[in-house]
């Protein structure tokens, strides 16, 4: 079975049709199950409210991606920001410095690990790809 970390980067690349687009919906199709952090969610919506107000999306526009959003997550497995991920995302990364954000991420991703030992993660940001493959995250 193939599981899939959703990170934030990356499911924006997907819903404002960026060069890695279809790479991310790829990856996202051939995956068995796709896992990602609340985070995903709430960074995601946020930049998409950004887009709308610096005129970059039109409220139309941004309805529509915040609709595909919401459709394609009500098929995930999201993880809260429990306090065990909030405690492991207080400690240091194999390569640091990693922003708060991040640190949510990663710690979110290590204990999807636990159920899913073989866990993929899609992520465009460096710092997280970084401490990803040193932490032995696909």
């Amino acid at each position: 079975m193939s599981v899939l970390y959703l990170e934030s980067s990356a499911a924006l690349a997907w819903l404002l049709g960026e060069s890695r687009s279809l790479e991310v919906i790829a990856k996202v199709d051939e995956a068995d199950t796709v896992v990602t952090s609340v985070l995903t969610l709430l960074e995601t919506q946020r930049a998409l409210i950004r887009a709308e107000r610096q005129n970059i999306l039109t409220a139309g526009q941004c309805n529509k991606l915040s609709g595909m959003l919401a459709r394609a997550s009500s098929g995930w497995v999201l993880m809260e920001i429990s306090q065990p991920v909030r405690e492991r995302a207080a400690r240091a990364f194999p390569a640091e410095p990693v922003r708060t954000l991040d640190a949510l991420h990663l710690a979110t991703a290590l204990f999807f690990m636990q159920v899913y030992p073989d866990l993929q993660i899609v992520t465009y940001d460096r710092r997280i790809a970084d401490n990803a493959q040193v932490l032995g995250i696909g």
